[in-house]
């Protein structure tokens, strides 16, 4: 009986272990321009850890990598998809800001410079290990090896040119604090990272405030891009995810003033219903509860 135990033991193993590759695709969506789209799900053993989109430029005189996933595994195999996309060296990292499945996977691109916004790095600096504590709990050994690499430059926001490509960066807070955005002039593509979540409920742990975000948003609104790439969902061509967040950010910031007004509780506003125009946003009912655990108690003391 033990040995048969121990064969099933040795069968069970390689199908564990063969499921821990993200099988990343690289799609161009323009010239030099790659996106690698990850799911609009929540972290779990079953997806890694892989919700994040990144993307990657060969601008002609190397590779600019936005983002390096949520990983040491993830960042290596961005790496070797990058390397079998293109002949170009990688030549800049960006993290674009704080988050851990945005900047976990560095440890896979240490030979080049790799670059956040100055607050971003402090961030980086004082969380990175706590976020990848974290990572290690929910997605469990998909995180082996990971260890929290902070930016080792600061980018300033900016006009840059960088080969064939003409970059602008932009510095925003409305996400996490410190918030990198991209928009290449040569291709129109604008890479606003985690500023525009599309069909998936948007994050709000460390956002300076609802109407903060809703502000920088029509920012974006103001830039010429032809396509869109958020930093969760699919890629779009149109304002459609701008609309989605701001109406999505408008009920949000509606319901928790009016909800405080009223003087409901926490558990109160949680089981209030979310409108039918969200249903196709994924994540919706978890995102909304864990807002209200994040925002809810400023509301209530600007109520009182």
């Amino acid at each position: 009986m033990k040995n048969l135990f121990v064969i099933a033991l040795l069968m069970i193993q390689p199908a564990v272990a063969a499921k821990l590759e993200y099988n990343l695709d690289a799609e161009q969506v323009a010239e030099n321009t790659w996106f690698v789209e990850g799911a609009t799900e929540d972290f779990s053993f079953e997806n890694g850890g892989n919700i994040v989109n990144t993307a990657f430029i060969a601008t002609g005189e190397g590779v600019l990598v936005l983002d390096t996933g949520v990983s040491r595994r993830y960042g290596e195999e961005l790496r070797s998809l990058i390397e079998a996309t293109t002949q170009q060296p990688i030549k800049l990292v960006i993290n674009t800001h704080q988050h851990p499945d945005h900047f976990l996977g560095n440890q896979a691109f240490t030979e080049a410079p790799i670059a956040s916004l100055a607050k971003t790095q402090q961030q980086i600096e004082q969380s990175g290990d706590a976020f990848a504590e974290n990572m290690y709990r929910l997605v469990g050994d998909w995180m082996r090896g990971t260890e929290s690499i902070t930016p080792d430059q600061v980018l300033e926001p900016g006009m840059v040119q960088m080969g064939e490509h003409k970059l602008e960066w932009i510095e925003l807070t409305g996400h996490s604090g410190a918030d990198l955005v991209l928009f290449d002039h040569t291709t129109g593509v604008l890479f606003p990272f985690d500023m525009v979540f599309y069909q998936r409920a948007l994050t709000t742990p460390h956002t300076p405030g609802l109407k903060q975000w809703r502000s920088e948003l029509e920012q974006l609104r103001q830039i010429p891009f032809k396509l869109m790439l958020p930093g969760h969902g699919p890629a779009i061509t149109d304002a459609r995810a701008l609309d989605q967040m701001q109406a999505y950010l408008d009920w949000l910031d509606t319901t928790f003033t009016h909800a405080a007004e009223q003087g409901l509780s926490m558990t109160e506003v949680m089981a209030l219903p979310i409108p039918e125009q969200f249903n196709s946003i994924s994540l919706r009912q978890q995102e909304f509860e864990r807002s209200v655990f994040h925002l809810y108690p400023d509301y209530e003391a600007a109520a009182f």
